[in-house]
């Protein structure tokens, strides 16, 4: 095409101009590495007196949410001893180089995950509890749920980054028809949900997340690829959203439920454009795109834990969730040597041979989250501390027992130091707390003091 096309001329135009605009006033250090020299709050563009997000120096606060399947094998994850001398049982000992950032925190339930008057369905309610803390509606058709505590949070701090927050899985499943026991999919595919009724749909392709963040193409072309991206979705917005408005008018009052769920995920499309033409772009990593999603699990869950980290980095957001596999799942692991389900062995009825291989799986998933730690504390954030100092990532599970389907006593443990509010290197024993009150905890360190309940809370958890 000529390059004194009219067209061609338009769009750079419009390139040139919305480059400027992206960064107008913002300084060409939005995206970069931390310079210590320049301070972190400068190069953030966070206010010094900010309460939201950030830690006591300017640098983002992040929290991430971690879910693994089918709860644990009790005897093999508990700590043997309290406090600061605790000693790691098997299936945490990945960990132990990482022992002085992380406290294990036992005695945390999630009572609305028990059958209650609704029976069969434990792993649907494990999922769809996890991160909403209220009992969900037995039904594959009508789902209600809660709002999640990521949402929540995000709700309050996403204008901050490009993305208010971000949905992972490494377990793409659907929204539609019944699961479990009658409860929909959508309980047990989900962990996040923006309302009641809307979930967060996660991305489980590690490269369509990469574009997500940097844009499409090869290193040089992202940014303008992205700008673009932007710029048809604005367009496409401005069409769908006048075209609803001049809907609404003529629908029923169950048909406007539906219109407003829609344009919910409308609007968060929106926020996320023009967060991202306030904000500007983030600076693409020197690396190359993930090609897809790998046929090697463990390869799949690496790739979506280096997505987190580069969201991180980039402050493109500072709420995560990654459901690392549903609730039920009976995914088989050879390459550890178990061609049976995770779901069926959980089910041992007290077999010692499948105890142990359920032992086993623990145990692979915890090998997962060391090498993301990992990561996290080797890569440098702003003020020279780590990612994972000024992080809270929360892993952990809505079944405690597998075989019993208990939901108290849950397997949860978190990692970080929140920015210096956090006291990692224990074990906690809390007695019989609602799951709810840790979520409490960490949302007053993102700057959400004044929330007063969430899910089936009874107060605040002390000594986190």
């Amino acid at each position: 095409m000529n390059a004194t096309d009219p067209a061609v001329l338009a769009r750079e135009q419009w390139l040139g101009l919305s480059r400027r605009r992206f960064l107008r006033g913002l300084g060409a250090c939005i995206a970069l590495p931390a310079f210590d020299s320049l301070g972190a709050a400068k190069v953030l563009g966070a206010a010094p007196d900010s309460q939201l997000a950030v830690t006591a120096t300017g640098a983002p606060l992040r929290m991430a949410f971690l879910y693994f399947p089918n709860g644990a094998i009790q005897d093999a994850w508990w700590p043997s001893s309290e406090g600061t001398d605790f000693q790691l049982n098997n299936t945490l000992q990945p960990l132990a180089n990482l022992r002085q950032h992380i406290q294990i925190l036992g005695g945390l339930d999630h009572l609305n995950a028990t059958p209650g008057p609704d029976g069969a369905g434990d792993h649907a309610r494990a999922n769809g509890t996890f991160l909403t803390g209220v009992r969900m509606k037995k039904s594959a058709t009508e789902i209600r749920a809660g709002v999640s505590i990521d949402q929540v949070v995000a709700g309050r701090i996403g204008h901050l980054t490009r993305l208010p927050s971000l949905e992972l899985t490494c377990d793409a499943g659907h929204n539609a028809g019944a699961c479990d026991s009658g409860y929909s999919c959508a309980y047990q595919y989900n962990l996040s949900w923006s309302s009641p009724t809307t979930p967060m749909t996660p991305e489980a392709n590690p490269r369509q997340v990469f574009e997500r963040l940097f844009g499409a193409g090869s290193p040089g072309e992202r940014a303008r690829n992205l700008e673009r991206q932007y710029q048809q979705q604005r367009s496409i917005l401005d069409f769908v959203l006048e075209d609803a408005h001049q809907m609404e008018r003529r629908l029923g009052a169950r048909d406007r439920d539906k219109l407003d769920q829609y344009l919910t995920g409308i609007r968060a499309v929106e926020a996320r454009i023009q967060n991202a033409e306030r904000l500007g772009l983030a600076k693409e990593p020197a690396c190359d795109a993930p090609p897809g999603i790998p046929a090697d699990y463990a390869q799949h869950v690496q790739l979506m834990f280096d997505m987190l980290v580069l969201a991180f980095q980039t402050d493109s957001t500072r709420v995560a969730t990654l459901l690392l596999a549903h609730d039920g799942s009976n995914r088989s692991f050879s390459e550890i040597g178990i061609s049976e389900g995770h779901h069926e062995l959980s089910h041992h009825f007290g077999d010692a041979a499948k105890i142990r291989k359920v032992a086993q799986i623990d145990l692979w998933y915890v090998k997962q989250l060391a090498k993301f730690l990992e990561k996290l504390e080797q890569t440098k954030d702003v003020d020279g501390q780590s990612l994972l100092h000024n992080s809270m990532i929360v892993y952990g599970g809505g079944n405690a027992d597998g075989n019993a389907h208990s939901h108290v006593n849950l397997p949860i443990l978190l990692a970080g130091r929140g920015g210096g509010t956090l006291t990692p290197g224990r074990y906690v024993r809390y007695g019989s707390r609602p799951a709810s009150n840790l979520f409490l905890s960490l949302s007053d360190r993102m700057g959400l003091q004044s929330l007063e309940r969430f899910g089936d809370s009874s107060g605040r958890l002390g000594n986190v």
